[in-house]
């Protein structure tokens, strides 16, 4: 009867993830609901707020997308040089906002750095910690607690999923008198529906609450949808939307951990 035992191993990690995953779904919907307020009181008390390039790129693609939104806007006013292999060029030292200063000073005072430190300093420097604070307390971006805890806990359930297959592989190779293979199955069987049936009702019900953007934020995002000029489609959607081949070559060159 040693498949019993894997049994009971199998829906005490099925139980665990899955309830993990719909606290943190809870805590989640508590926090988009809090900055649907904010979001909601801002506009009452305060001009409507129109989403500038930089609050785009943050709500669409986090800290990383903004760091390649002002390498691309710089480049494309031609005062940075984003060369096919890889290394950024100062051409212009002057920064007009605090993005493309934070950029400068991630390349350094020799005017010369390979572009992924740069990315990588630029998306955890003060410019863009502070753009995430404003938007978090104008309710239209999540905290990050909130995004990273249900992400999580879909891939504590996705992983639990695997490892109720794998006990189930197990109990069926072990000898069972007296059980037909068939049942053990069966048994088995009841823990899986449970992780793929949490997956599938988290895909359903909980992507609104694990981007960067709030319901509030994605409802502003919403109106760039038809907006195709080429910065905004850049923050929109990327550095997928580039279309020279000398700047697809230059990020192709630098990979960087994206979450977009």
């Amino acid at each position: 009867m040693f498949w019993v035992l894997l049994l009971v191993l199998a829906w005490g990690v099925a139980v665990a993830a899955c309830s993990r995953l719909c606290l943190a779904a809870v805590r989640a919907a508590a926090v988009g609901s809090d900055a649907a307020r904010a979001a909601e009181t801002a506009a009452h008390t305060g001009p409507a707020h129109g989403l500038t390039l930089y609050e785009a790129a943050f709500l669409s693609g986090g800290p990383a997308r903004v760091a390649d939104l002002t390498l691309v806007s710089m480049a494309s006013d031609h005062r940075l040089l984003l060369a096919h292999t890889g290394w950024a060029t100062v051409v212009d030292p002057r920064g007009r906002d605090e993005m493309e200063r934070s950029v400068l000073g991630a390349i350094g005072p020799e005017g010369q750095s390979p572009i992924a430190p740069v990315r990588a300093s630029t998306a955890t420097g003060d410019a863009v910690r502070g753009l995430a604070d404003r938007l978090v307390s104008a309710g239209l971006a999540m905290p990050d607690g909130a995004r990273t805890t249900v992400a999580a806990g879909i891939r504590e359930v996705r992983t639990a999923a695997t490892a109720v297959l794998l006990l189930g592989t197990l109990a069926l190779l072990l000898p069972a008198p007296n059980v037909p293979h068939a049942l053990v199955a069966l048994w088995f069987a009841l823990p899986l529906a449970l992780t793929l049936s949490c997956l599938a009702m988290a895909r359903v019900e909980i992507p609104p609450y694990t981007r960067w953007a709030s319901p509030a934020g994605l409802r502003l995002l919403e109106s760039l949808a038809q907006d195709r000029t080429y910065l905004t489609s850049v923050a929109v959607h990327g550095i997928r939307a580039l279309d020279e081949p000398n700047l697809r070559a230059a990020f192709a060159r630098t990979p960087y951990p994206r979450r977009d």
